[in-house]
């Protein structure tokens, strides 16, 4: 059996009228015959019967109809499929970003707004995979030749309440906060590893008594006198908590980098490499713009 006899089959099947599926098909009448009459004997049974000058579906033709058109409905759409799945694929940019997942996310909104075609789909994946676009952090910078790689750097303070205990400070030494109560993100985050390193290279381990995966939270619960925390300059957007100070560190110039990688493999995604530029003049913006933590 050929598919070409197949489709003619179904589509006199679906009109039972053999000169008006000729037209349809753009074949002769006779070809059309010929090909049903070769299916018949292929398969050893009568699939359709003449009724005076119009024929009907046997048993044995209603059957196979019912078994055959879903499939020969679903290869003639498959080219369309294909096309529209790969038209898909070129909108939809894959981000992941285990790091800075407020800045990509005000990005890739604000990107939208002018590429509402565009399409995303995001991760916030601390382990290997394949996407266009990946956002994640260290604590030292690494030099690098890859031209699809941006490294920005921010400083990493203290944030803690303005109480009378801190109100007064300009900065402050790691040890003199080791029995504080600590607020931070959830132990599996990058960030969170980071902070981490910087109570240890101090001396101590933070006493953590509430973790979150929101720096909403974290700011909040530090503004209400809970805890104090480690806060990224950029990052984490402006500090408009006027309970809240941005204390730099002294005993080091702690900071951090966000990198922003294109996958070169996805050099043909014309679409995500046109995100990756917007992004990283996006970030460059926020990064080089001035920020000092009195603000804070």
């Amino acid at each position: 059996m050929e598919l070409t006899q197949l489709k003619y089959f179904c589509e006199v099947a679906a009109t039972q009228h053999v000169t008006m599926s000729a037209r349809r098909l753009h074949i002769a009448q006779p070809a059309l015959t010929q090909a049903i009459h070769r299916l018949e004997t292929e398969l050893g049974v009568p699939l359709f019967v003449r009724r005076g000058r119009n024929i009907e579906l046997t048993e044995y033709g209603k059957y196979a109809y019912s078994q055959l058109k879903p499939a020969i409905d679903a290869v003639t759409a498959l080219p369309r499929t294909l096309s529209d799945m790969a038209g898909q694929a070129e909108r939809t940019i894959s981000v992941n970003m285990p790091a800075a997942s407020i800045i990509i996310t005000q990005a890739i909104i604000s990107y939208r707004k002018l590429n509402d075609d565009a399409q995303f789909q995001v991760h916030q994946n601390e382990e290997q995979g394949v996407y266009d676009i990946d956002v994640s952090t260290q604590i030292k910078s690494r030099s690098s030749d890859n031209e699809l790689q941006r490294i920005f750097t921010e400083n990493i303070y203290l944030a803690v309440p303005r109480n009378e205990k801190y109100r007064d400070r300009s900065n402050i030494s790691l040890p003199e906060v080791r029995d504080e109560n600590f607020i931070s993100l959830t132990g599996s985050s990058q960030y969170r590893n980071i902070c981490d390193r910087i109570c240890a290279n101090a001396g101590f381990t933070p006493h953590i008594i509430f973790e979150s995966d929101s720096p909403e939270s974290v700011r909040d619960l530090i503004s209400a006198n809970v805890g104090v925390g480690f806060w990224p300059e950029f990052t984490w957007g402006a500090l408009d908590a006027s309970d809240m100070l941005l204390l730099p560190i002294s005993d080091a110039e702690y900071r951090r980098d966000v990198i922003v990688s294109f996958n070169k493999d996805r050099l043909e995604h014309r679409q995500a490499f046109i995100f990756y530029e917007y992004l990283t003049k996006f970030c460059h913006d926020i990064f080089e713009s001035p920020c000092s933590p009195e603000q804070n």
